[in-house]
């Protein structure tokens, strides 16, 4: 029988149990060559704390008796603190492979950055500039003017700020102009978007008395011109982007609805919620109303975010009068919600792309993906279907069909974007759902998570949001380890 490896701690035999008077202690551990290259690359504070939590870690299993003297072999100890460093030095937040169909997922991070923004942020971000400084003048500047401008363009606006996501950008609008007074809605616009986060809810957070008017299928302008008060501060409309009322329905729209308010002369808010500043229509896409045309129709006020539809970075946008927009700017709370220079850099460049229409599908990620032919997601999932196929056999069986994906993040809910994909299905039919619910947790343990999402009785991966195949087949090798 060869001799066992030595540990190290001198002496110490293969005999287990090991007790926890043969642990090393930390400076020795310390001074192993490989634990010495760690602290060499991440500092004694780091390396030392985490030799001290495994070595607590291998006391308590050899109290118990479940520590072998390969446990504590040189080389088991220095890979064990390699690990536990690892393990806490790498960030929360990872990339993932989007196969679930749904091209703006709110849990997904949403819209994906273009790649000149990408350039714009780190480039502003690793230098000095001038976030609220005056070039020409030398003086103090404002940082609504880095997008402004641009805003003012794209949407006809007379003026235009930004807060740090469209949530803000509804209260501080209702609290700017409201603030003690009544808003008027229909009862049919009272939404509830992600996180249980309620139009009433805002209202009372901006410190405004909500009004509703109308039913929760059909509103009327006389509804509207009956609720106004020497109270009343603000009429509102909400796009219903997140959900759909259809029979016998009525809406006022803002076209009507500007001529009520301004004949008291009370200001008319919009929130669109996604908001889009291009006709989606152009690609054969739903249509969802625009700024521009909100603002022509009569608002005082139209809020948008900047991190769905729009293609960029969270934000809250507000286009409007330069009234309006003033108000709001000077409002206390403003500062409170402000967007930081890293959101604010990234607005500005993906702003910057809409001023060429024409590159749209090209440069902007959230586009080029919901624009994506059928044609080419078919072929990609025909081309890495043998691949997958053999990386879940013989468990799970794999067919390549066409599906029906989402735009998301409460954009147009009713449609559906043709797409096509892989479809996995357990060979064995008992006990399904404990094979897709390991399979799926298979996925998103690997290297890069992959996400897709489980449906009559398979797991599908949507390939629509698959732009680069080797990204998905790099992760194979490991899947088929875990499912080994």
């Amino acid at each position: 029988m060869e001799r066992p490896t030595e540990s190290v701690v001198d002496g110490s035999q293969a005999s287990p149990p090991v007790h926890p008077k043969e642990l090393p202690a930390v400076d020795r551990l310390l001074r192993l060559p490989a634990v010495a290259v760690l602290l060499a690359e991440h500092g004694h504070t780091r390396v030392a704390t985490e030799a001290r939590a495994l070595l607590e870690g291998l006391r308590t299993q050899a109290l118990a008796g479940a520590l072998t003297l390969a446990d504590i072999e040189t080389d088991a100890l220095a890979a064990a603190v390699a690990r536990r460093v690892g393990q806490r030095l790498a960030p929360r937040m990872r990339t993932v492979i989007n196969l679930t169909g749904t091209v703006i997922h709110t849990n997904l991070g949403r819209s994906l950055l273009a790649d000149s923004a990408l350039q714009h942020l780190l480039a502003m971000m690793a230098s000095p500039n001038n976030l609220e400084f005056d070039l020409a003048s030398g003086g103090r500047g404002d940082r609504d003017t880095v997008v402004e401008e641009l805003l003012c363009t794209l949407t006809g606006a007379e003026a235009a700020t930004v807060v740090n996501n469209n949530a803000a950008a509804v209260l501080l609008s209702i609290a700017a102009l409201a603030r003690g007074k009544e808003v008027i809605v229909s009862r049919g616009e009272l939404v509830e978007i992600g996180g249980a986060f309620r139009m009433p809810d805002v209202m009372a957070s901006a410190g405004a008395t909500l009004v509703e008017v109308g039913t929760t299928n059909r509103t009327h302008p006389a509804d509207y011109e009956r609720a106004i008060t020497e109270r009343t501060a603000l009429l509102m409309k909400v796009h219903t982007s997140n959900y759909a009322v259809q029979g016998f329905t009525a809406a006022v729209d803002e076209v009507d609805l500007a001529p009520i308010a301004h004949a008291k002369g009370l200001p008319l808010v919009t929130d669109l919620g996604s908001g889009s500043l291009v006709d989606l229509a152009a690609w054969g896409l739903p249509r969802e109303p625009l700024p521009q045309e909100k603002l022509a129709a009569g608002c005082d006020v139209v809020t948008f975010s900047g991190d769905k539809l729009l293609g960029g970075p969270q934000a809250g946008l507000l286009v409007g009068s330069q009234a309006a927009i003033g108000r709001i700017r000077k409002f206390p709370m403003k500062r409170a919600l402000r967007m930081s220079k890293l959101p604010l850099a990234a607005l500005e460049a993906t702003l910057m792309l809409y001023l060429r229409p024409e590159r749209l599908t090209q440069n902007l990620p959230t586009l080029r993906l919901l624009t994506r032919p059928v044609e080419a997601i078919r072929a990609l999932a025909l081309a890495l279907l043998p691949a997958v196929r053999s990386a879940v056999a013989p468990r799970f069986e794999v067919t390549a069909l066409d599906m029906l994906g989402q735009i998301g993040s409460g954009s147009l809910p009713v449609e559906r974007l043709p797409s096509a994909g892989l479809a996995i299905a357990p060979v064995q039919k008992k006990g399904a759902g404990r094979s897709l619910d390991a399979l799926a947790t298979a996925l998103r343990s690997l290297p890069q998570p992959v996400i897709g999402r489980i449906a009559d009785d398979r797991l599908l991966l949507d390939l629509r949001c698959l732009e680069d195949a080797s990204l998905l087949l790099n992760q194979l090798p490991a899947l088929q380890e875990r499912l080994a």
